[in-house]
């Protein structure tokens, strides 16, 4: 089997470790929800594992593209809040659920967006070189986002902590370790072979995220998938619509077809990993039911992006491939 044959089957790869997970969390509940203890270790290992795929020293070049930071803020704090505001809408008789809704909608992904992005031929290194500035921007839009949006319920602290935890362990570190691979691959040997067996990981990396993610959630999912009804259909308006508000920001600012990927790709992936800790740590009354939520829409993205990583490729300027 050779890379490329691999990256051509990460469909089914992905398919399998959603079954197997789904099938663990039903069958094997308490082994599925240890597994929780691996979901930061193994984005770690993947965002390592993606960045070695990256020339660092080409993101200057993203730094300087001004119409894709544009596009990309347009889409992500002003596109995204409006379709969100319209889609919760009918979550206000909820608050749990509404509170769940919004904290995970409105927090564009800081994380594997980058490798989703590689995987749907839209340029990962313009998303990498802007999650500094995307963390920056929702750590001071959340909380007016939720003031506006709750109303009455708006009485939610948003704490800092979690988000910049998460930068620094999922983004900073693996990074960090992944640039300093690549330096000293020019003059080991050894290291190059590292390098070059690591190039062979990110879609099995991906399938232990997805694995370690449902397998773990899964469980609480179904136990109140009765009351997270309600929710469902703003998830499922969001997977269709958000591409959509990637799409138009693209197109207004007439990006070529690897940066408009990109974009699109960044508006329909939330943070859900990185604002769990935030639901929380929300009132009794609202904590369990608003993390269930967020889970659920973690569920529902990471299935998404199954059909995102070939339906993105085949619709945004695919005459530009």
């Amino acid at each position: 089997m050779t890379r490329d044959t691999l990256e051509h089957n990460q469909i089914p790869v992905y398919s399998g470790a959603i079954l197997l997970a789904a099938l663990c969390g039903v069958f094997a509940p308490s082994f599925a929800q240890g597994l929780s203890v691996l979901i930061t270790p193994a984005i770690a290992i993947l965002m390592y594992a993606m960045f070695l795929q990256i020339p660092f020293l080409e993101l200057r070049r993203s730094w300087g593209s001004k119409r894709f930071m544009a596009a990309l803020l347009l889409a992500n704090f002003i596109l995204v809040p409006l379709l969100v505001w319209a889609l919760t809408r009918s979550l206000l008789g909820h608050p749990a659920l509404l509170v769940g809704a919004l904290l995970v909608l409105l927090t564009p992904c800081i994380d594997y967006v980058v490798v989703f992005t590689h995987l749907g031929k839209g340029d990962s290194r313009l998303v990498l070189a802007a999650t500094p500035l995307l963390l920056l921007m929702q750590l001071a839009l959340l909380p007016v986002y939720l003031g506006l949006m709750l109303g009455t319920q708006s009485g939610v602290v948003i704490a800092v902590g979690p988000f910049i935890q998460a930068f620094l362990v999922l983004i900073v570190a693996p990074m960090v370790l992944a640039a300093l691979t690549l330096v000293l691959a020019r003059h080991s040997t050894r290291i190059s072979r590292w390098n070059s067996a690591w190039a062979w990981l990110p879609v099995p990396a991906m399938a232990l995220v997805l694995f370690v993610v449902i397998g773990s959630q899964i469980t609480s999912v179904i136990r109140d998938i009765g009351v997270l009804l309600p929710v469902l259909p703003i998830y499922a308006g969001f997977v269709l619509l958000a591409p959509l508000m990637g799409m138009l920001a693209a197109r207004l600012f007439a990006l070529p077809a690897a940066s408009a990927r990109a974009v699109t790709f960044s508006v329909s992936t939330r943070n859900s990993l990185v604002v769990l800790p935030l639901a929380l740590a929300l009132p009794e009354g609202v904590r369990g039911l608003a993390a269930t939520a967020v889970i659920l829409q973690t569920l529902v993205e990471l299935v998404a992006q199954l059909i995102y990583i070939r339906l993105i490729p085949a619709l945004v300027w695919p005459a530009s491939r």
